[in-house]
């Protein structure tokens, strides 16, 4: 007998033993997906882990469902590293296999419900619900939960399914399915009847007298001339102006045969002129002094001051990587982040660069992860937040760690609650890979290792360009008040350079490290503050959706008009976030167009790209944001950036919190070519 043990996406304790044929042992592999029953009826897709020939002792093992790939999906280098996570942050391997792939991949049965052939329905012994449900099945072969319950109209719709079981006039399966599809495009090329030129002649006769069949003809033609790559229908309805009815005409003449070719929905082309790269002394230095750390040791910490061209020695170390013929994976701390560094890379490396996270869709990230799995040269390089380090690599040869101290490499929940900079170590380990961790203020951990010798150091202190650090002015808030000197939030200093910075023509940021309207409202009466019903924290006010917002779980409710404990219309905000900010702005700078940078605001696919390319382009003059404006990108036009109450980043009930405002601090006013940061305190 021959059995297999497997992985389940679940937070179990232990693996799983499936009994497999003599043929399925002999075509299956470590790394495939099984489809496996567990429990009384569900599928889920299992990892086969191990193949032996030992009998499992506590429970009779059941048979597989089906074999899902053909090919391995996980590789032995990602096995390994899962186990190390599953015991250093202490979760099961399930949690770590259900957090490390796409969840596409991730099949699990879904309940289906049919008719019973076998039993005749009274219709008159069925309730209204029952029969709406049969009257359903009747006209369709299977039915899933969820339209059941649309066609009932209500949510629990499980007491209508167990009478009509009992009554045995329905039965209940489980089917699984393939999640992801390849996206595909429709070309068009001519028959083979008239591939002759012979025959092309006789063709454009054929169709003289039908007008837009001749010009779609002229203007195929003419693509075809122009290039030798298959021409699209949406190619030639673009260049032709025709409908897509012309085309089928057309089709259905036998003059035309479409067919279907699959492609990328992600990819970047190199832009032209700009892949030349000139490093300064300093970076030619910085960039000398890792290779020769790299001799001495595999994790280098690169500790240099913002603006200082650290980007272009990842560039030139990518480069040193690609001749090696290796696979390189650069984490950052942002998704917002990937978008500057994307247009950066692609410049040099072209489609060699992939990227993901979890902004991009799941087919999408399939898609990237089977180019990581088959080393394609289009995902050799490959950018993402911490998720990208769960990717196949077989072939790693450099990690780039970019803002190695952000806080967001920490995944909070669920489990694995692991950290991506030392998984990504750890990771590098196995590959035999060189890491460097770049970052202008480093981790009290990274910077100790460091000093310690366990990490290699290189310290690039000079700005690119001999760029001066900007000047700050720190401005007392408690005398300001006192003095009545503050309109809204705003101090009379920060306002006036507000103004100057604006009648120059450039830009400013300004920084208020909470979303939102207001973190507290509170009644006047009872001192009562409305919680979230699952977190149980401070329920966050958003004015423009008009609701209280929890920022952990997105538990919401509405605004309401008086107390929830005592009844009193009296209530009030406590406190400031980015809303407040942008509103103040707009009345005491009615002509400046504003933005502003949170969740709130770039939630969708390509909002931080869509708002940073406002921003570049001066759309936006004030851009008033969150942490996300403290991650390393840089504006040419910005020369004010206001911290506003700067000394409550102090006070988080967090023994890291001095630490983590320095570096926030130091990343929001030093990250751009500024001349004057206010520092509200």
């Amino acid at each position: 007998m021959h059995f297999i043990d497997v992985i389940l996406p679940l937070a179990l304790p232990q693996n799983f033993t499936y009994r497999v044929s003599e043929a399925e042992y002999e075509f299956l592999q470590v790394g495939m997906r099984v489809a496996v029953p567990f429990g009384k009826s569900k599928m889920y897709t299992g990892l086969v882990v191990v193949l032996h020939q030992q009998e499992p002792l506590l429970y009779e093992a059941k048979e597989i469902h089906q074999i899902i790939d053909e090919k391995p999906l996980v590789n032995a280098f990602q096995l390994a590293h899962w186990e190390w996570i599953a015991s250093y942050y202490m979760c099961t391997l399930g949690e770590v296999y259900r957090c490390a792939v796409p969840s596409a991949f991730l099949l699990e049965s879904e309940t289906v419900i049919s008719t019973n052939s076998s039993a005749s329905a009274v219709q008159a012994q069925l309730t209204d619900e029952e029969f709406l449900v049969l009257e359903a099945l009747q006209s369709q072969a299977v039915l899933k939960i969820h339209e059941i319950s649309k066609i009932t109209n209500k949510k629990n719709v499980l007491p209508v399914l167990q009478s009509l079981l009992q009554k045995q006039v329905i039965v209940i399966n489980e089917e699984i399915s393939e999640t992801y599809k390849p996206k595909t495009i429709r070309y068009i090329r001519l028959t083979a009847r008239y591939q002759e030129e012979s025959q092309l002649i006789g063709l454009l006769d054929s169709v003289q007298k039908a007008i837009k069949q001749k010009e779609v003809l002229l203007h195929f033609f003419q693509l075809q001339a122009k290039s030798a790559a298959p021409i699209s229908i949406k190619q030639l309805t673009d260049a032709s102006g025709a409908t897509a009815a012309v085309i089928k005409a057309l089709i259905d003449k036998g003059v035309f045969e479409d067919f279907l070719l699959q492609t990328d929905r992600v990819s970047f082309a190199a832009a032209e002129g700009e892949n030349t790269l000139q490093l300064s002394d300093a970076q030619t230095q910085a960039f000398d002094a890792i290779e020769s750390e790299f001799a001495k040791q595999d994790i280098v910490l690169l500790h240099g001051v913002t603006g200082s061209g650290k980007t272009e020695i990842y560039i030139k170390l990518i480069e040193s990587a690609l001749l090696q013929n290796k696979q390189i994976v650069f984490l950052v701390p942002e998704i917002a982040l990937t978008t500057q560094l994307v247009s950066r890379l692609s410049a040099y490396f072209g489609n060699k660069v992939a990227v993901f996270h979890s902004k991009y869709s799941n087919n999408e990230r399939v898609e990237v992860w089977n180019q990581v799995l088959t080393q394609s040269e289009k995902a050799q390089i490959v950018i993402g937040a911490r998720s990208a380090l769960f990717l196949p690599f077989s072939n790693l040869g450099l990690v780039l760690v970019d803002e190695e101290h952000e806080q967001t490499f920490k995944q909070q929940d669920p489990a694995p609650r692991y950290h991506a900079r030392d998984a990504a170590i750890v990771l590098a380990k196995s590959h035999q890979a060189k890491v460097v961790l770049g970052s202008a203020t480093p981790s009290l951990e990274s910077y100790y290792n460091a000093e310690k010798g366990k990490y290699g150091k290189v310290i690039l202190s000079e700005r690119f360009g001999n760029a001066v650090l900007p000047s700050i002015e720190l401005v007392d808030l408690k005398d300001a008040y006192f003095r009545k000197k503050m309109t809204g939030h705003f101090s009379a200093e920060l306002i006036e350079a507000i103004s100057t910075t604006l009648a120059e023509d450039k830009q400013v940021i300004l920084f208020q490290n909470r979303r939102g309207f207001s973190p507290i409202i509170t009644c006047d009466t009872c001192g009562n503050v409305p919680h979230c019903i699952q977190c149980d924290v401070s329920l966050t006010y958003h004015k423009q959706k008009n609701q209280l917002r929890c920022h952990y779980c997105g538990f919401s409710m509405a605004n309401p008009s008086s107390c929830h404990a005592c009844s009193s219309s009296h209530l009030s905000t406590k406190g400031f976030g980015t809303e407040q900010i942008q509103q103040e702005l707009q009345l005491l700078f009615p002509e400046a167009k504003i933005g502003r940078m949170d969740q709130d605001t770039t939630s969708g696919k390509y909002g931080f790209e869509n708002l940073l390319d406002k921003f570049k382009n001066k759309e936006i003059s004030i851009l008033v944001g969150t942490q996300m404006l403290a991650k390393g990108l840089d504006f040419d036009q910005v020369s004010l950036v206001g911290i506003m109450n700067a000394d409550a980043l102090l006070y988080h009930p967090d023994f890291r919190a001095f630490e983590r405002s320095f570096q926030l601090m130091t990343q929001v006013t030093t990250s751009s070519n500024r001349d004057l940061c206010g520092c509200i305190k």
